[in-house]
């Protein structure tokens, strides 16, 4: 009865899941709301600064009266779920996604909305202070033309500067409402005859008005009475704010961008599942069912978290299959060793799932520290990426640790499985019998020819040969910094058909915007990325906007970074990598030993300089997309050495007295040995995902994937050719320090006493 009630207790959680997820996926879905670069829309981030040049100091009062009369404005325009975030002491950035008409919001949000009543002579008669809070209305004159109204707070006021205005000869007896007029710079005199004047209008007065209300007409339109109404009802803003970066995505770049990236996140994770299930078997078909909970699991957590997915997050959630699939393959590697050495099914299940937490626990932990780091100096779409690894890692702990073992305990135990290892990938060949006390430290490997630490000195003088190169022509071809970095702005041009340098060039002089910087991308180079030195200003980018859309059917992406917010976001990019770096050396310390914690981190400085170097010599776009790939392989680079170091760690707990250099370089050799298939395993999983982010995945992304595969390959060269190699270097100098080793001993010396390494 219990193997059946374990089995049904299985499909019955099975049926469970199935259900769970199939029955509320789609509202799941429909909570999370899109990032801008997903669905179209823009971000600016605003630079809060007093209106009088006096002196006066910004205040966080100040601040935040400006956010909330930003939202009331945001409000106006009826765009659901903004994002507004004060940032330091005197900035705000403001998100809205799905804004259909991003000229008009941008202006609207900006506009300082101080509105003012002035004669001919541009003299003051009347200011935003004599109008009642929340007077004003959009509605329709008698002819049925859109108008606004204003409600007085003292018609008698009104009523004697009508009076004055209208004993001025005709046509200077005109009362000329401003929004926003500015001393010194505007003047009616210079605006009269203008087809789109900057005051709002010049109503002619004939005689004195006694009215508690005023009517402003104009060439409006429904929805611009409705806005302007909105914006004189939110309030004058109390500073004045400049725009120092922003973007702007066209809906359909957002909607390819998105189509494109599930369609290669599906691709990616359906080939790992199926990965997993021909090498593990049953074993894997468990990671296959963990892995869509794993999906479901985060994507159900950020929308309860109120999150904005962007396309990095996607690409984290990607790339958090990766880490919920190294869990498994860890424990399962474990899982097989035991088998190998002759114990029971259910035996080596339950010493495979123990020994292996160790390694996990700190392989995740470490990882996380490097997606907080990220997160707390991450901005934007990068802070949604970091926000999302964090909740993909602690995610796949709970799906690969906790629920994989659970299910797959409910098929050990119920006893069907017993004498069938080949159901874990396990031939019967290589199976010891339980009787020859075989331990598992001691099997064989497919690795068993490589002798890695007699081969140190080679790793080492290799990788320096290519970091002295690597300084070489970094030196040369220097980096090839985006607008992110640089300061400048960056214009993405979508086209139906395929574009060519030519004809984009020729199109872009015609508008007297020429650019020498332009690259063709997309699978039928129908998009064209072209970069400016110059910060565009917001006029500047709802011209080339307005004029790309003519010409090409779509609004373009643009972004404008200045050279102050470039160099910050510089700033904080070094700082993420060393707090990074100095978290983990930290925790490595702390969980092994200090010596294990350098290597990992001389290992990981290895493999950023090799993404550096490899961006700077193929040209490729060094943006803050680029910081977050770098840190995320900081991540997998250290988990997958401190999964080595476990492994080295507990064979030496098991060897007896280390009496010369061979006893320790035996060690690490043993290790590398033992973990090198879970490595190649891991990476191969992981490679999968990025590949298929690469080729099918979003061009905005592109450049994020190829670092991040570069980033593997050299993070997996590093953990097993530097890192574990320089701790042998260090760890033999301590021992033979104390005098635990023969300082005679040369650890190069193979079992043949060849000082020949063994391949």
């Amino acid at each position: 009865m219990k193997t059946r009630g374990r089995i049904i207790a299985f499909l019955l959680l099975i049926v469970v899941f199935a259900a769970s997820i199939s029955t509320t996926a789609q509202g799941v879905l429909d909570d999370i709301k899109l990032g801008l670069d997903l669905q179209g829309g823009f971000e600016v981030l605003y630079e809060v600064d007093t209106l009088k040049d006096d002196g006066e100091e910004i205040t966080e009062e100040m601040v935040s009266d400006t956010s909330t009369a930003l939202l009331n404005r945001i409000n106006v325009l009826g765009v659901s779920e903004p994002n507004i975030q004060i940032e330091g002491n005197n900035r705000i950035r403001v998100q809205l996604a799905g804004v259909e008409d991003q000229e008009s919001a941008r202006e609207l949000l900006s506009t300082q909305a101080n509105l003012s009543f002035r004669d001919v002579n541009d003299k003051l008669m009347l200011d935003g202070s004599d109008l009642k809070e929340g007077g004003a209305n959009g509605t329709f004159d008698s002819n049925g033309r859109p108008i606004v109204t204003l409600e007085l707070k003292d018609p008698s006021k009104f009523a004697d500067v009508t009076q004055q205005i209208s004993m001025m000869p005709v046509p200077t007896n005109a009362l000329v409402i401003w929004l926003d007029f500015e001393e010194g710079v505007d003047s009616y005199e210079a605006e009269l005859g203008k087809e789109k004047p900057k005051f709002v209008s010049s109503p002619s007065v004939s005689q004195r008005i006694n009215s508690n209300s005023v009517e402003i007409s104009g060439q409006f339109s429904v929805e611009e009475t409705k806005s302007l109404a909105g914006v004189l009802n939110a309030g004058a803003l109390p500073v004045k704010l400049t725009e120092v970066y922003s973007t702007s995505v066209g809906a359909q770049f957002g909607e390819k961008a998105l189509q494109s990236t599930v369609y290669a996140a599906l691709i990616g994770i359906a080939l790992v599942g199926l990965f997993m299930l021909l090498y593990y078997r049953l074993p894997g078909l468990v990671a296959m069912i963990t892995l869509s909970v794993y999906v479901y699991l985060i994507l159900l957590i950020f929308g309860l978290i109120n999150g904005v997915l962007t396309l990095p997050g996607i690409a984290a959630i990607v790339l958090g299959v990766g880490m919920a699939v190294d869990a498994n393959i860890i424990t399962y590697e474990r899982i097989k060793e035991e088998l190998r050495v002759g114990k029971s099914i259910k035996t080596s299940f339950k010493t495979g799932a123990s020994s292996s937490f160790s390694a996990i626990l700190d392989a995740n932990i470490t990882s996380l520290i490097a997606a907080a780091v990220l997160f707390y100096f991450g901005t934007s779409s990068v802070k949604g990426f970091a926000l999302m690894l964090i909740i993909s890692i602690l995610s796949s702990f709970i799906t690969a640790v906790w629920g994989s073992r659970l299910l797959l305990g409910l098929l050990i135990n119920s006893g069907n499985f017993d004498g069938k290892p080949w159901l874990f990938g396990v031939n019967h060949s290589s199976i010891h019998p339980v009787e020859e006390e075989f331990d598992t430290l001691d099997l064989p490997t497919k690795f068993d020819r490589f002798d890695f630490v007699s081969m140190r000195k080679k790793f080492f003088t290799s990788s320096i040969a290519f970091i002295v190169i690597g300084i070489i022509l970094l030196g040369i071809f220097k980096l090839n910094l985006g607008i992110d970095f640089s300061s400048g702005t960056r214009v993405e041009i979508l086209s139906d058909s395929a574009l060519t340098k030519e004809e984009l060039t020729t199109y872009l002089e015609s508008i007297d915007q020429p650019s020498e910087d332009i690259v063709l991308s997309g699978d039928n180079q129908e998009i064209g990325v072209i970069r400016y030195k110059e910060e565009f200003s917001k006029e500047e980018v709802n011209a080339l906007k307005s004029t790309i859309n003519k010409e090409y059917g779509a609004d373009p992406s643009v972004s404008t970074v200045s050279s102050t917010v470039g160099r910050e976001l510089a700033k904080n990019a070094m700082f993420a990598l060393l707090f990074a770096s100095i978290g983990i050396i930290i925790y490595t310390a702390f969980r092994f030993e200090w010596r294990m914690g350098v290597a990992a981190i001389v290992s990981l400085l290895h493999d950023v300089f090799f993404m550096v170097a490899l961006f700077s010599i193929f040209r490729l776009e060094v943006d803050i997309t680029f910081i977050a790939a770098v840190l995320t392989i900081v991540g997998y680079s250290i988990n997958d050495t401190i999964v080595t170091f476990d492994r080295i760690r507990e064979n030496m707990k098991r060897s007896k007295k280390i009496l010369d250099n061979d006893d320790l370089a035996a060690i690490v050799n043993k290790s590398l040995r033992q973990t090198l298939g879970r490595s190649v395993n891991t990476v191969l999983t992981v490679a999968i995902v990025v590949i298929a982010l690469l080729l099918f995945g979003a061009d905005s992304i592109r450049n994020f994937s190829i670092a991040l595969l570069v980033g593997l390959i050299a993070g997996t060269y590093s953990s097993i050719f530097i890192a574990a190699q320089l701790w042998f270097v260090l760890k033999k100098k301590e021992l033979k320090k104390r005098g635990e080793i023969d300082v005679e001993a040369d650890a190069n010396k193979n079992k043949w006493g060849s000082d020949d390494p063994v391949v």
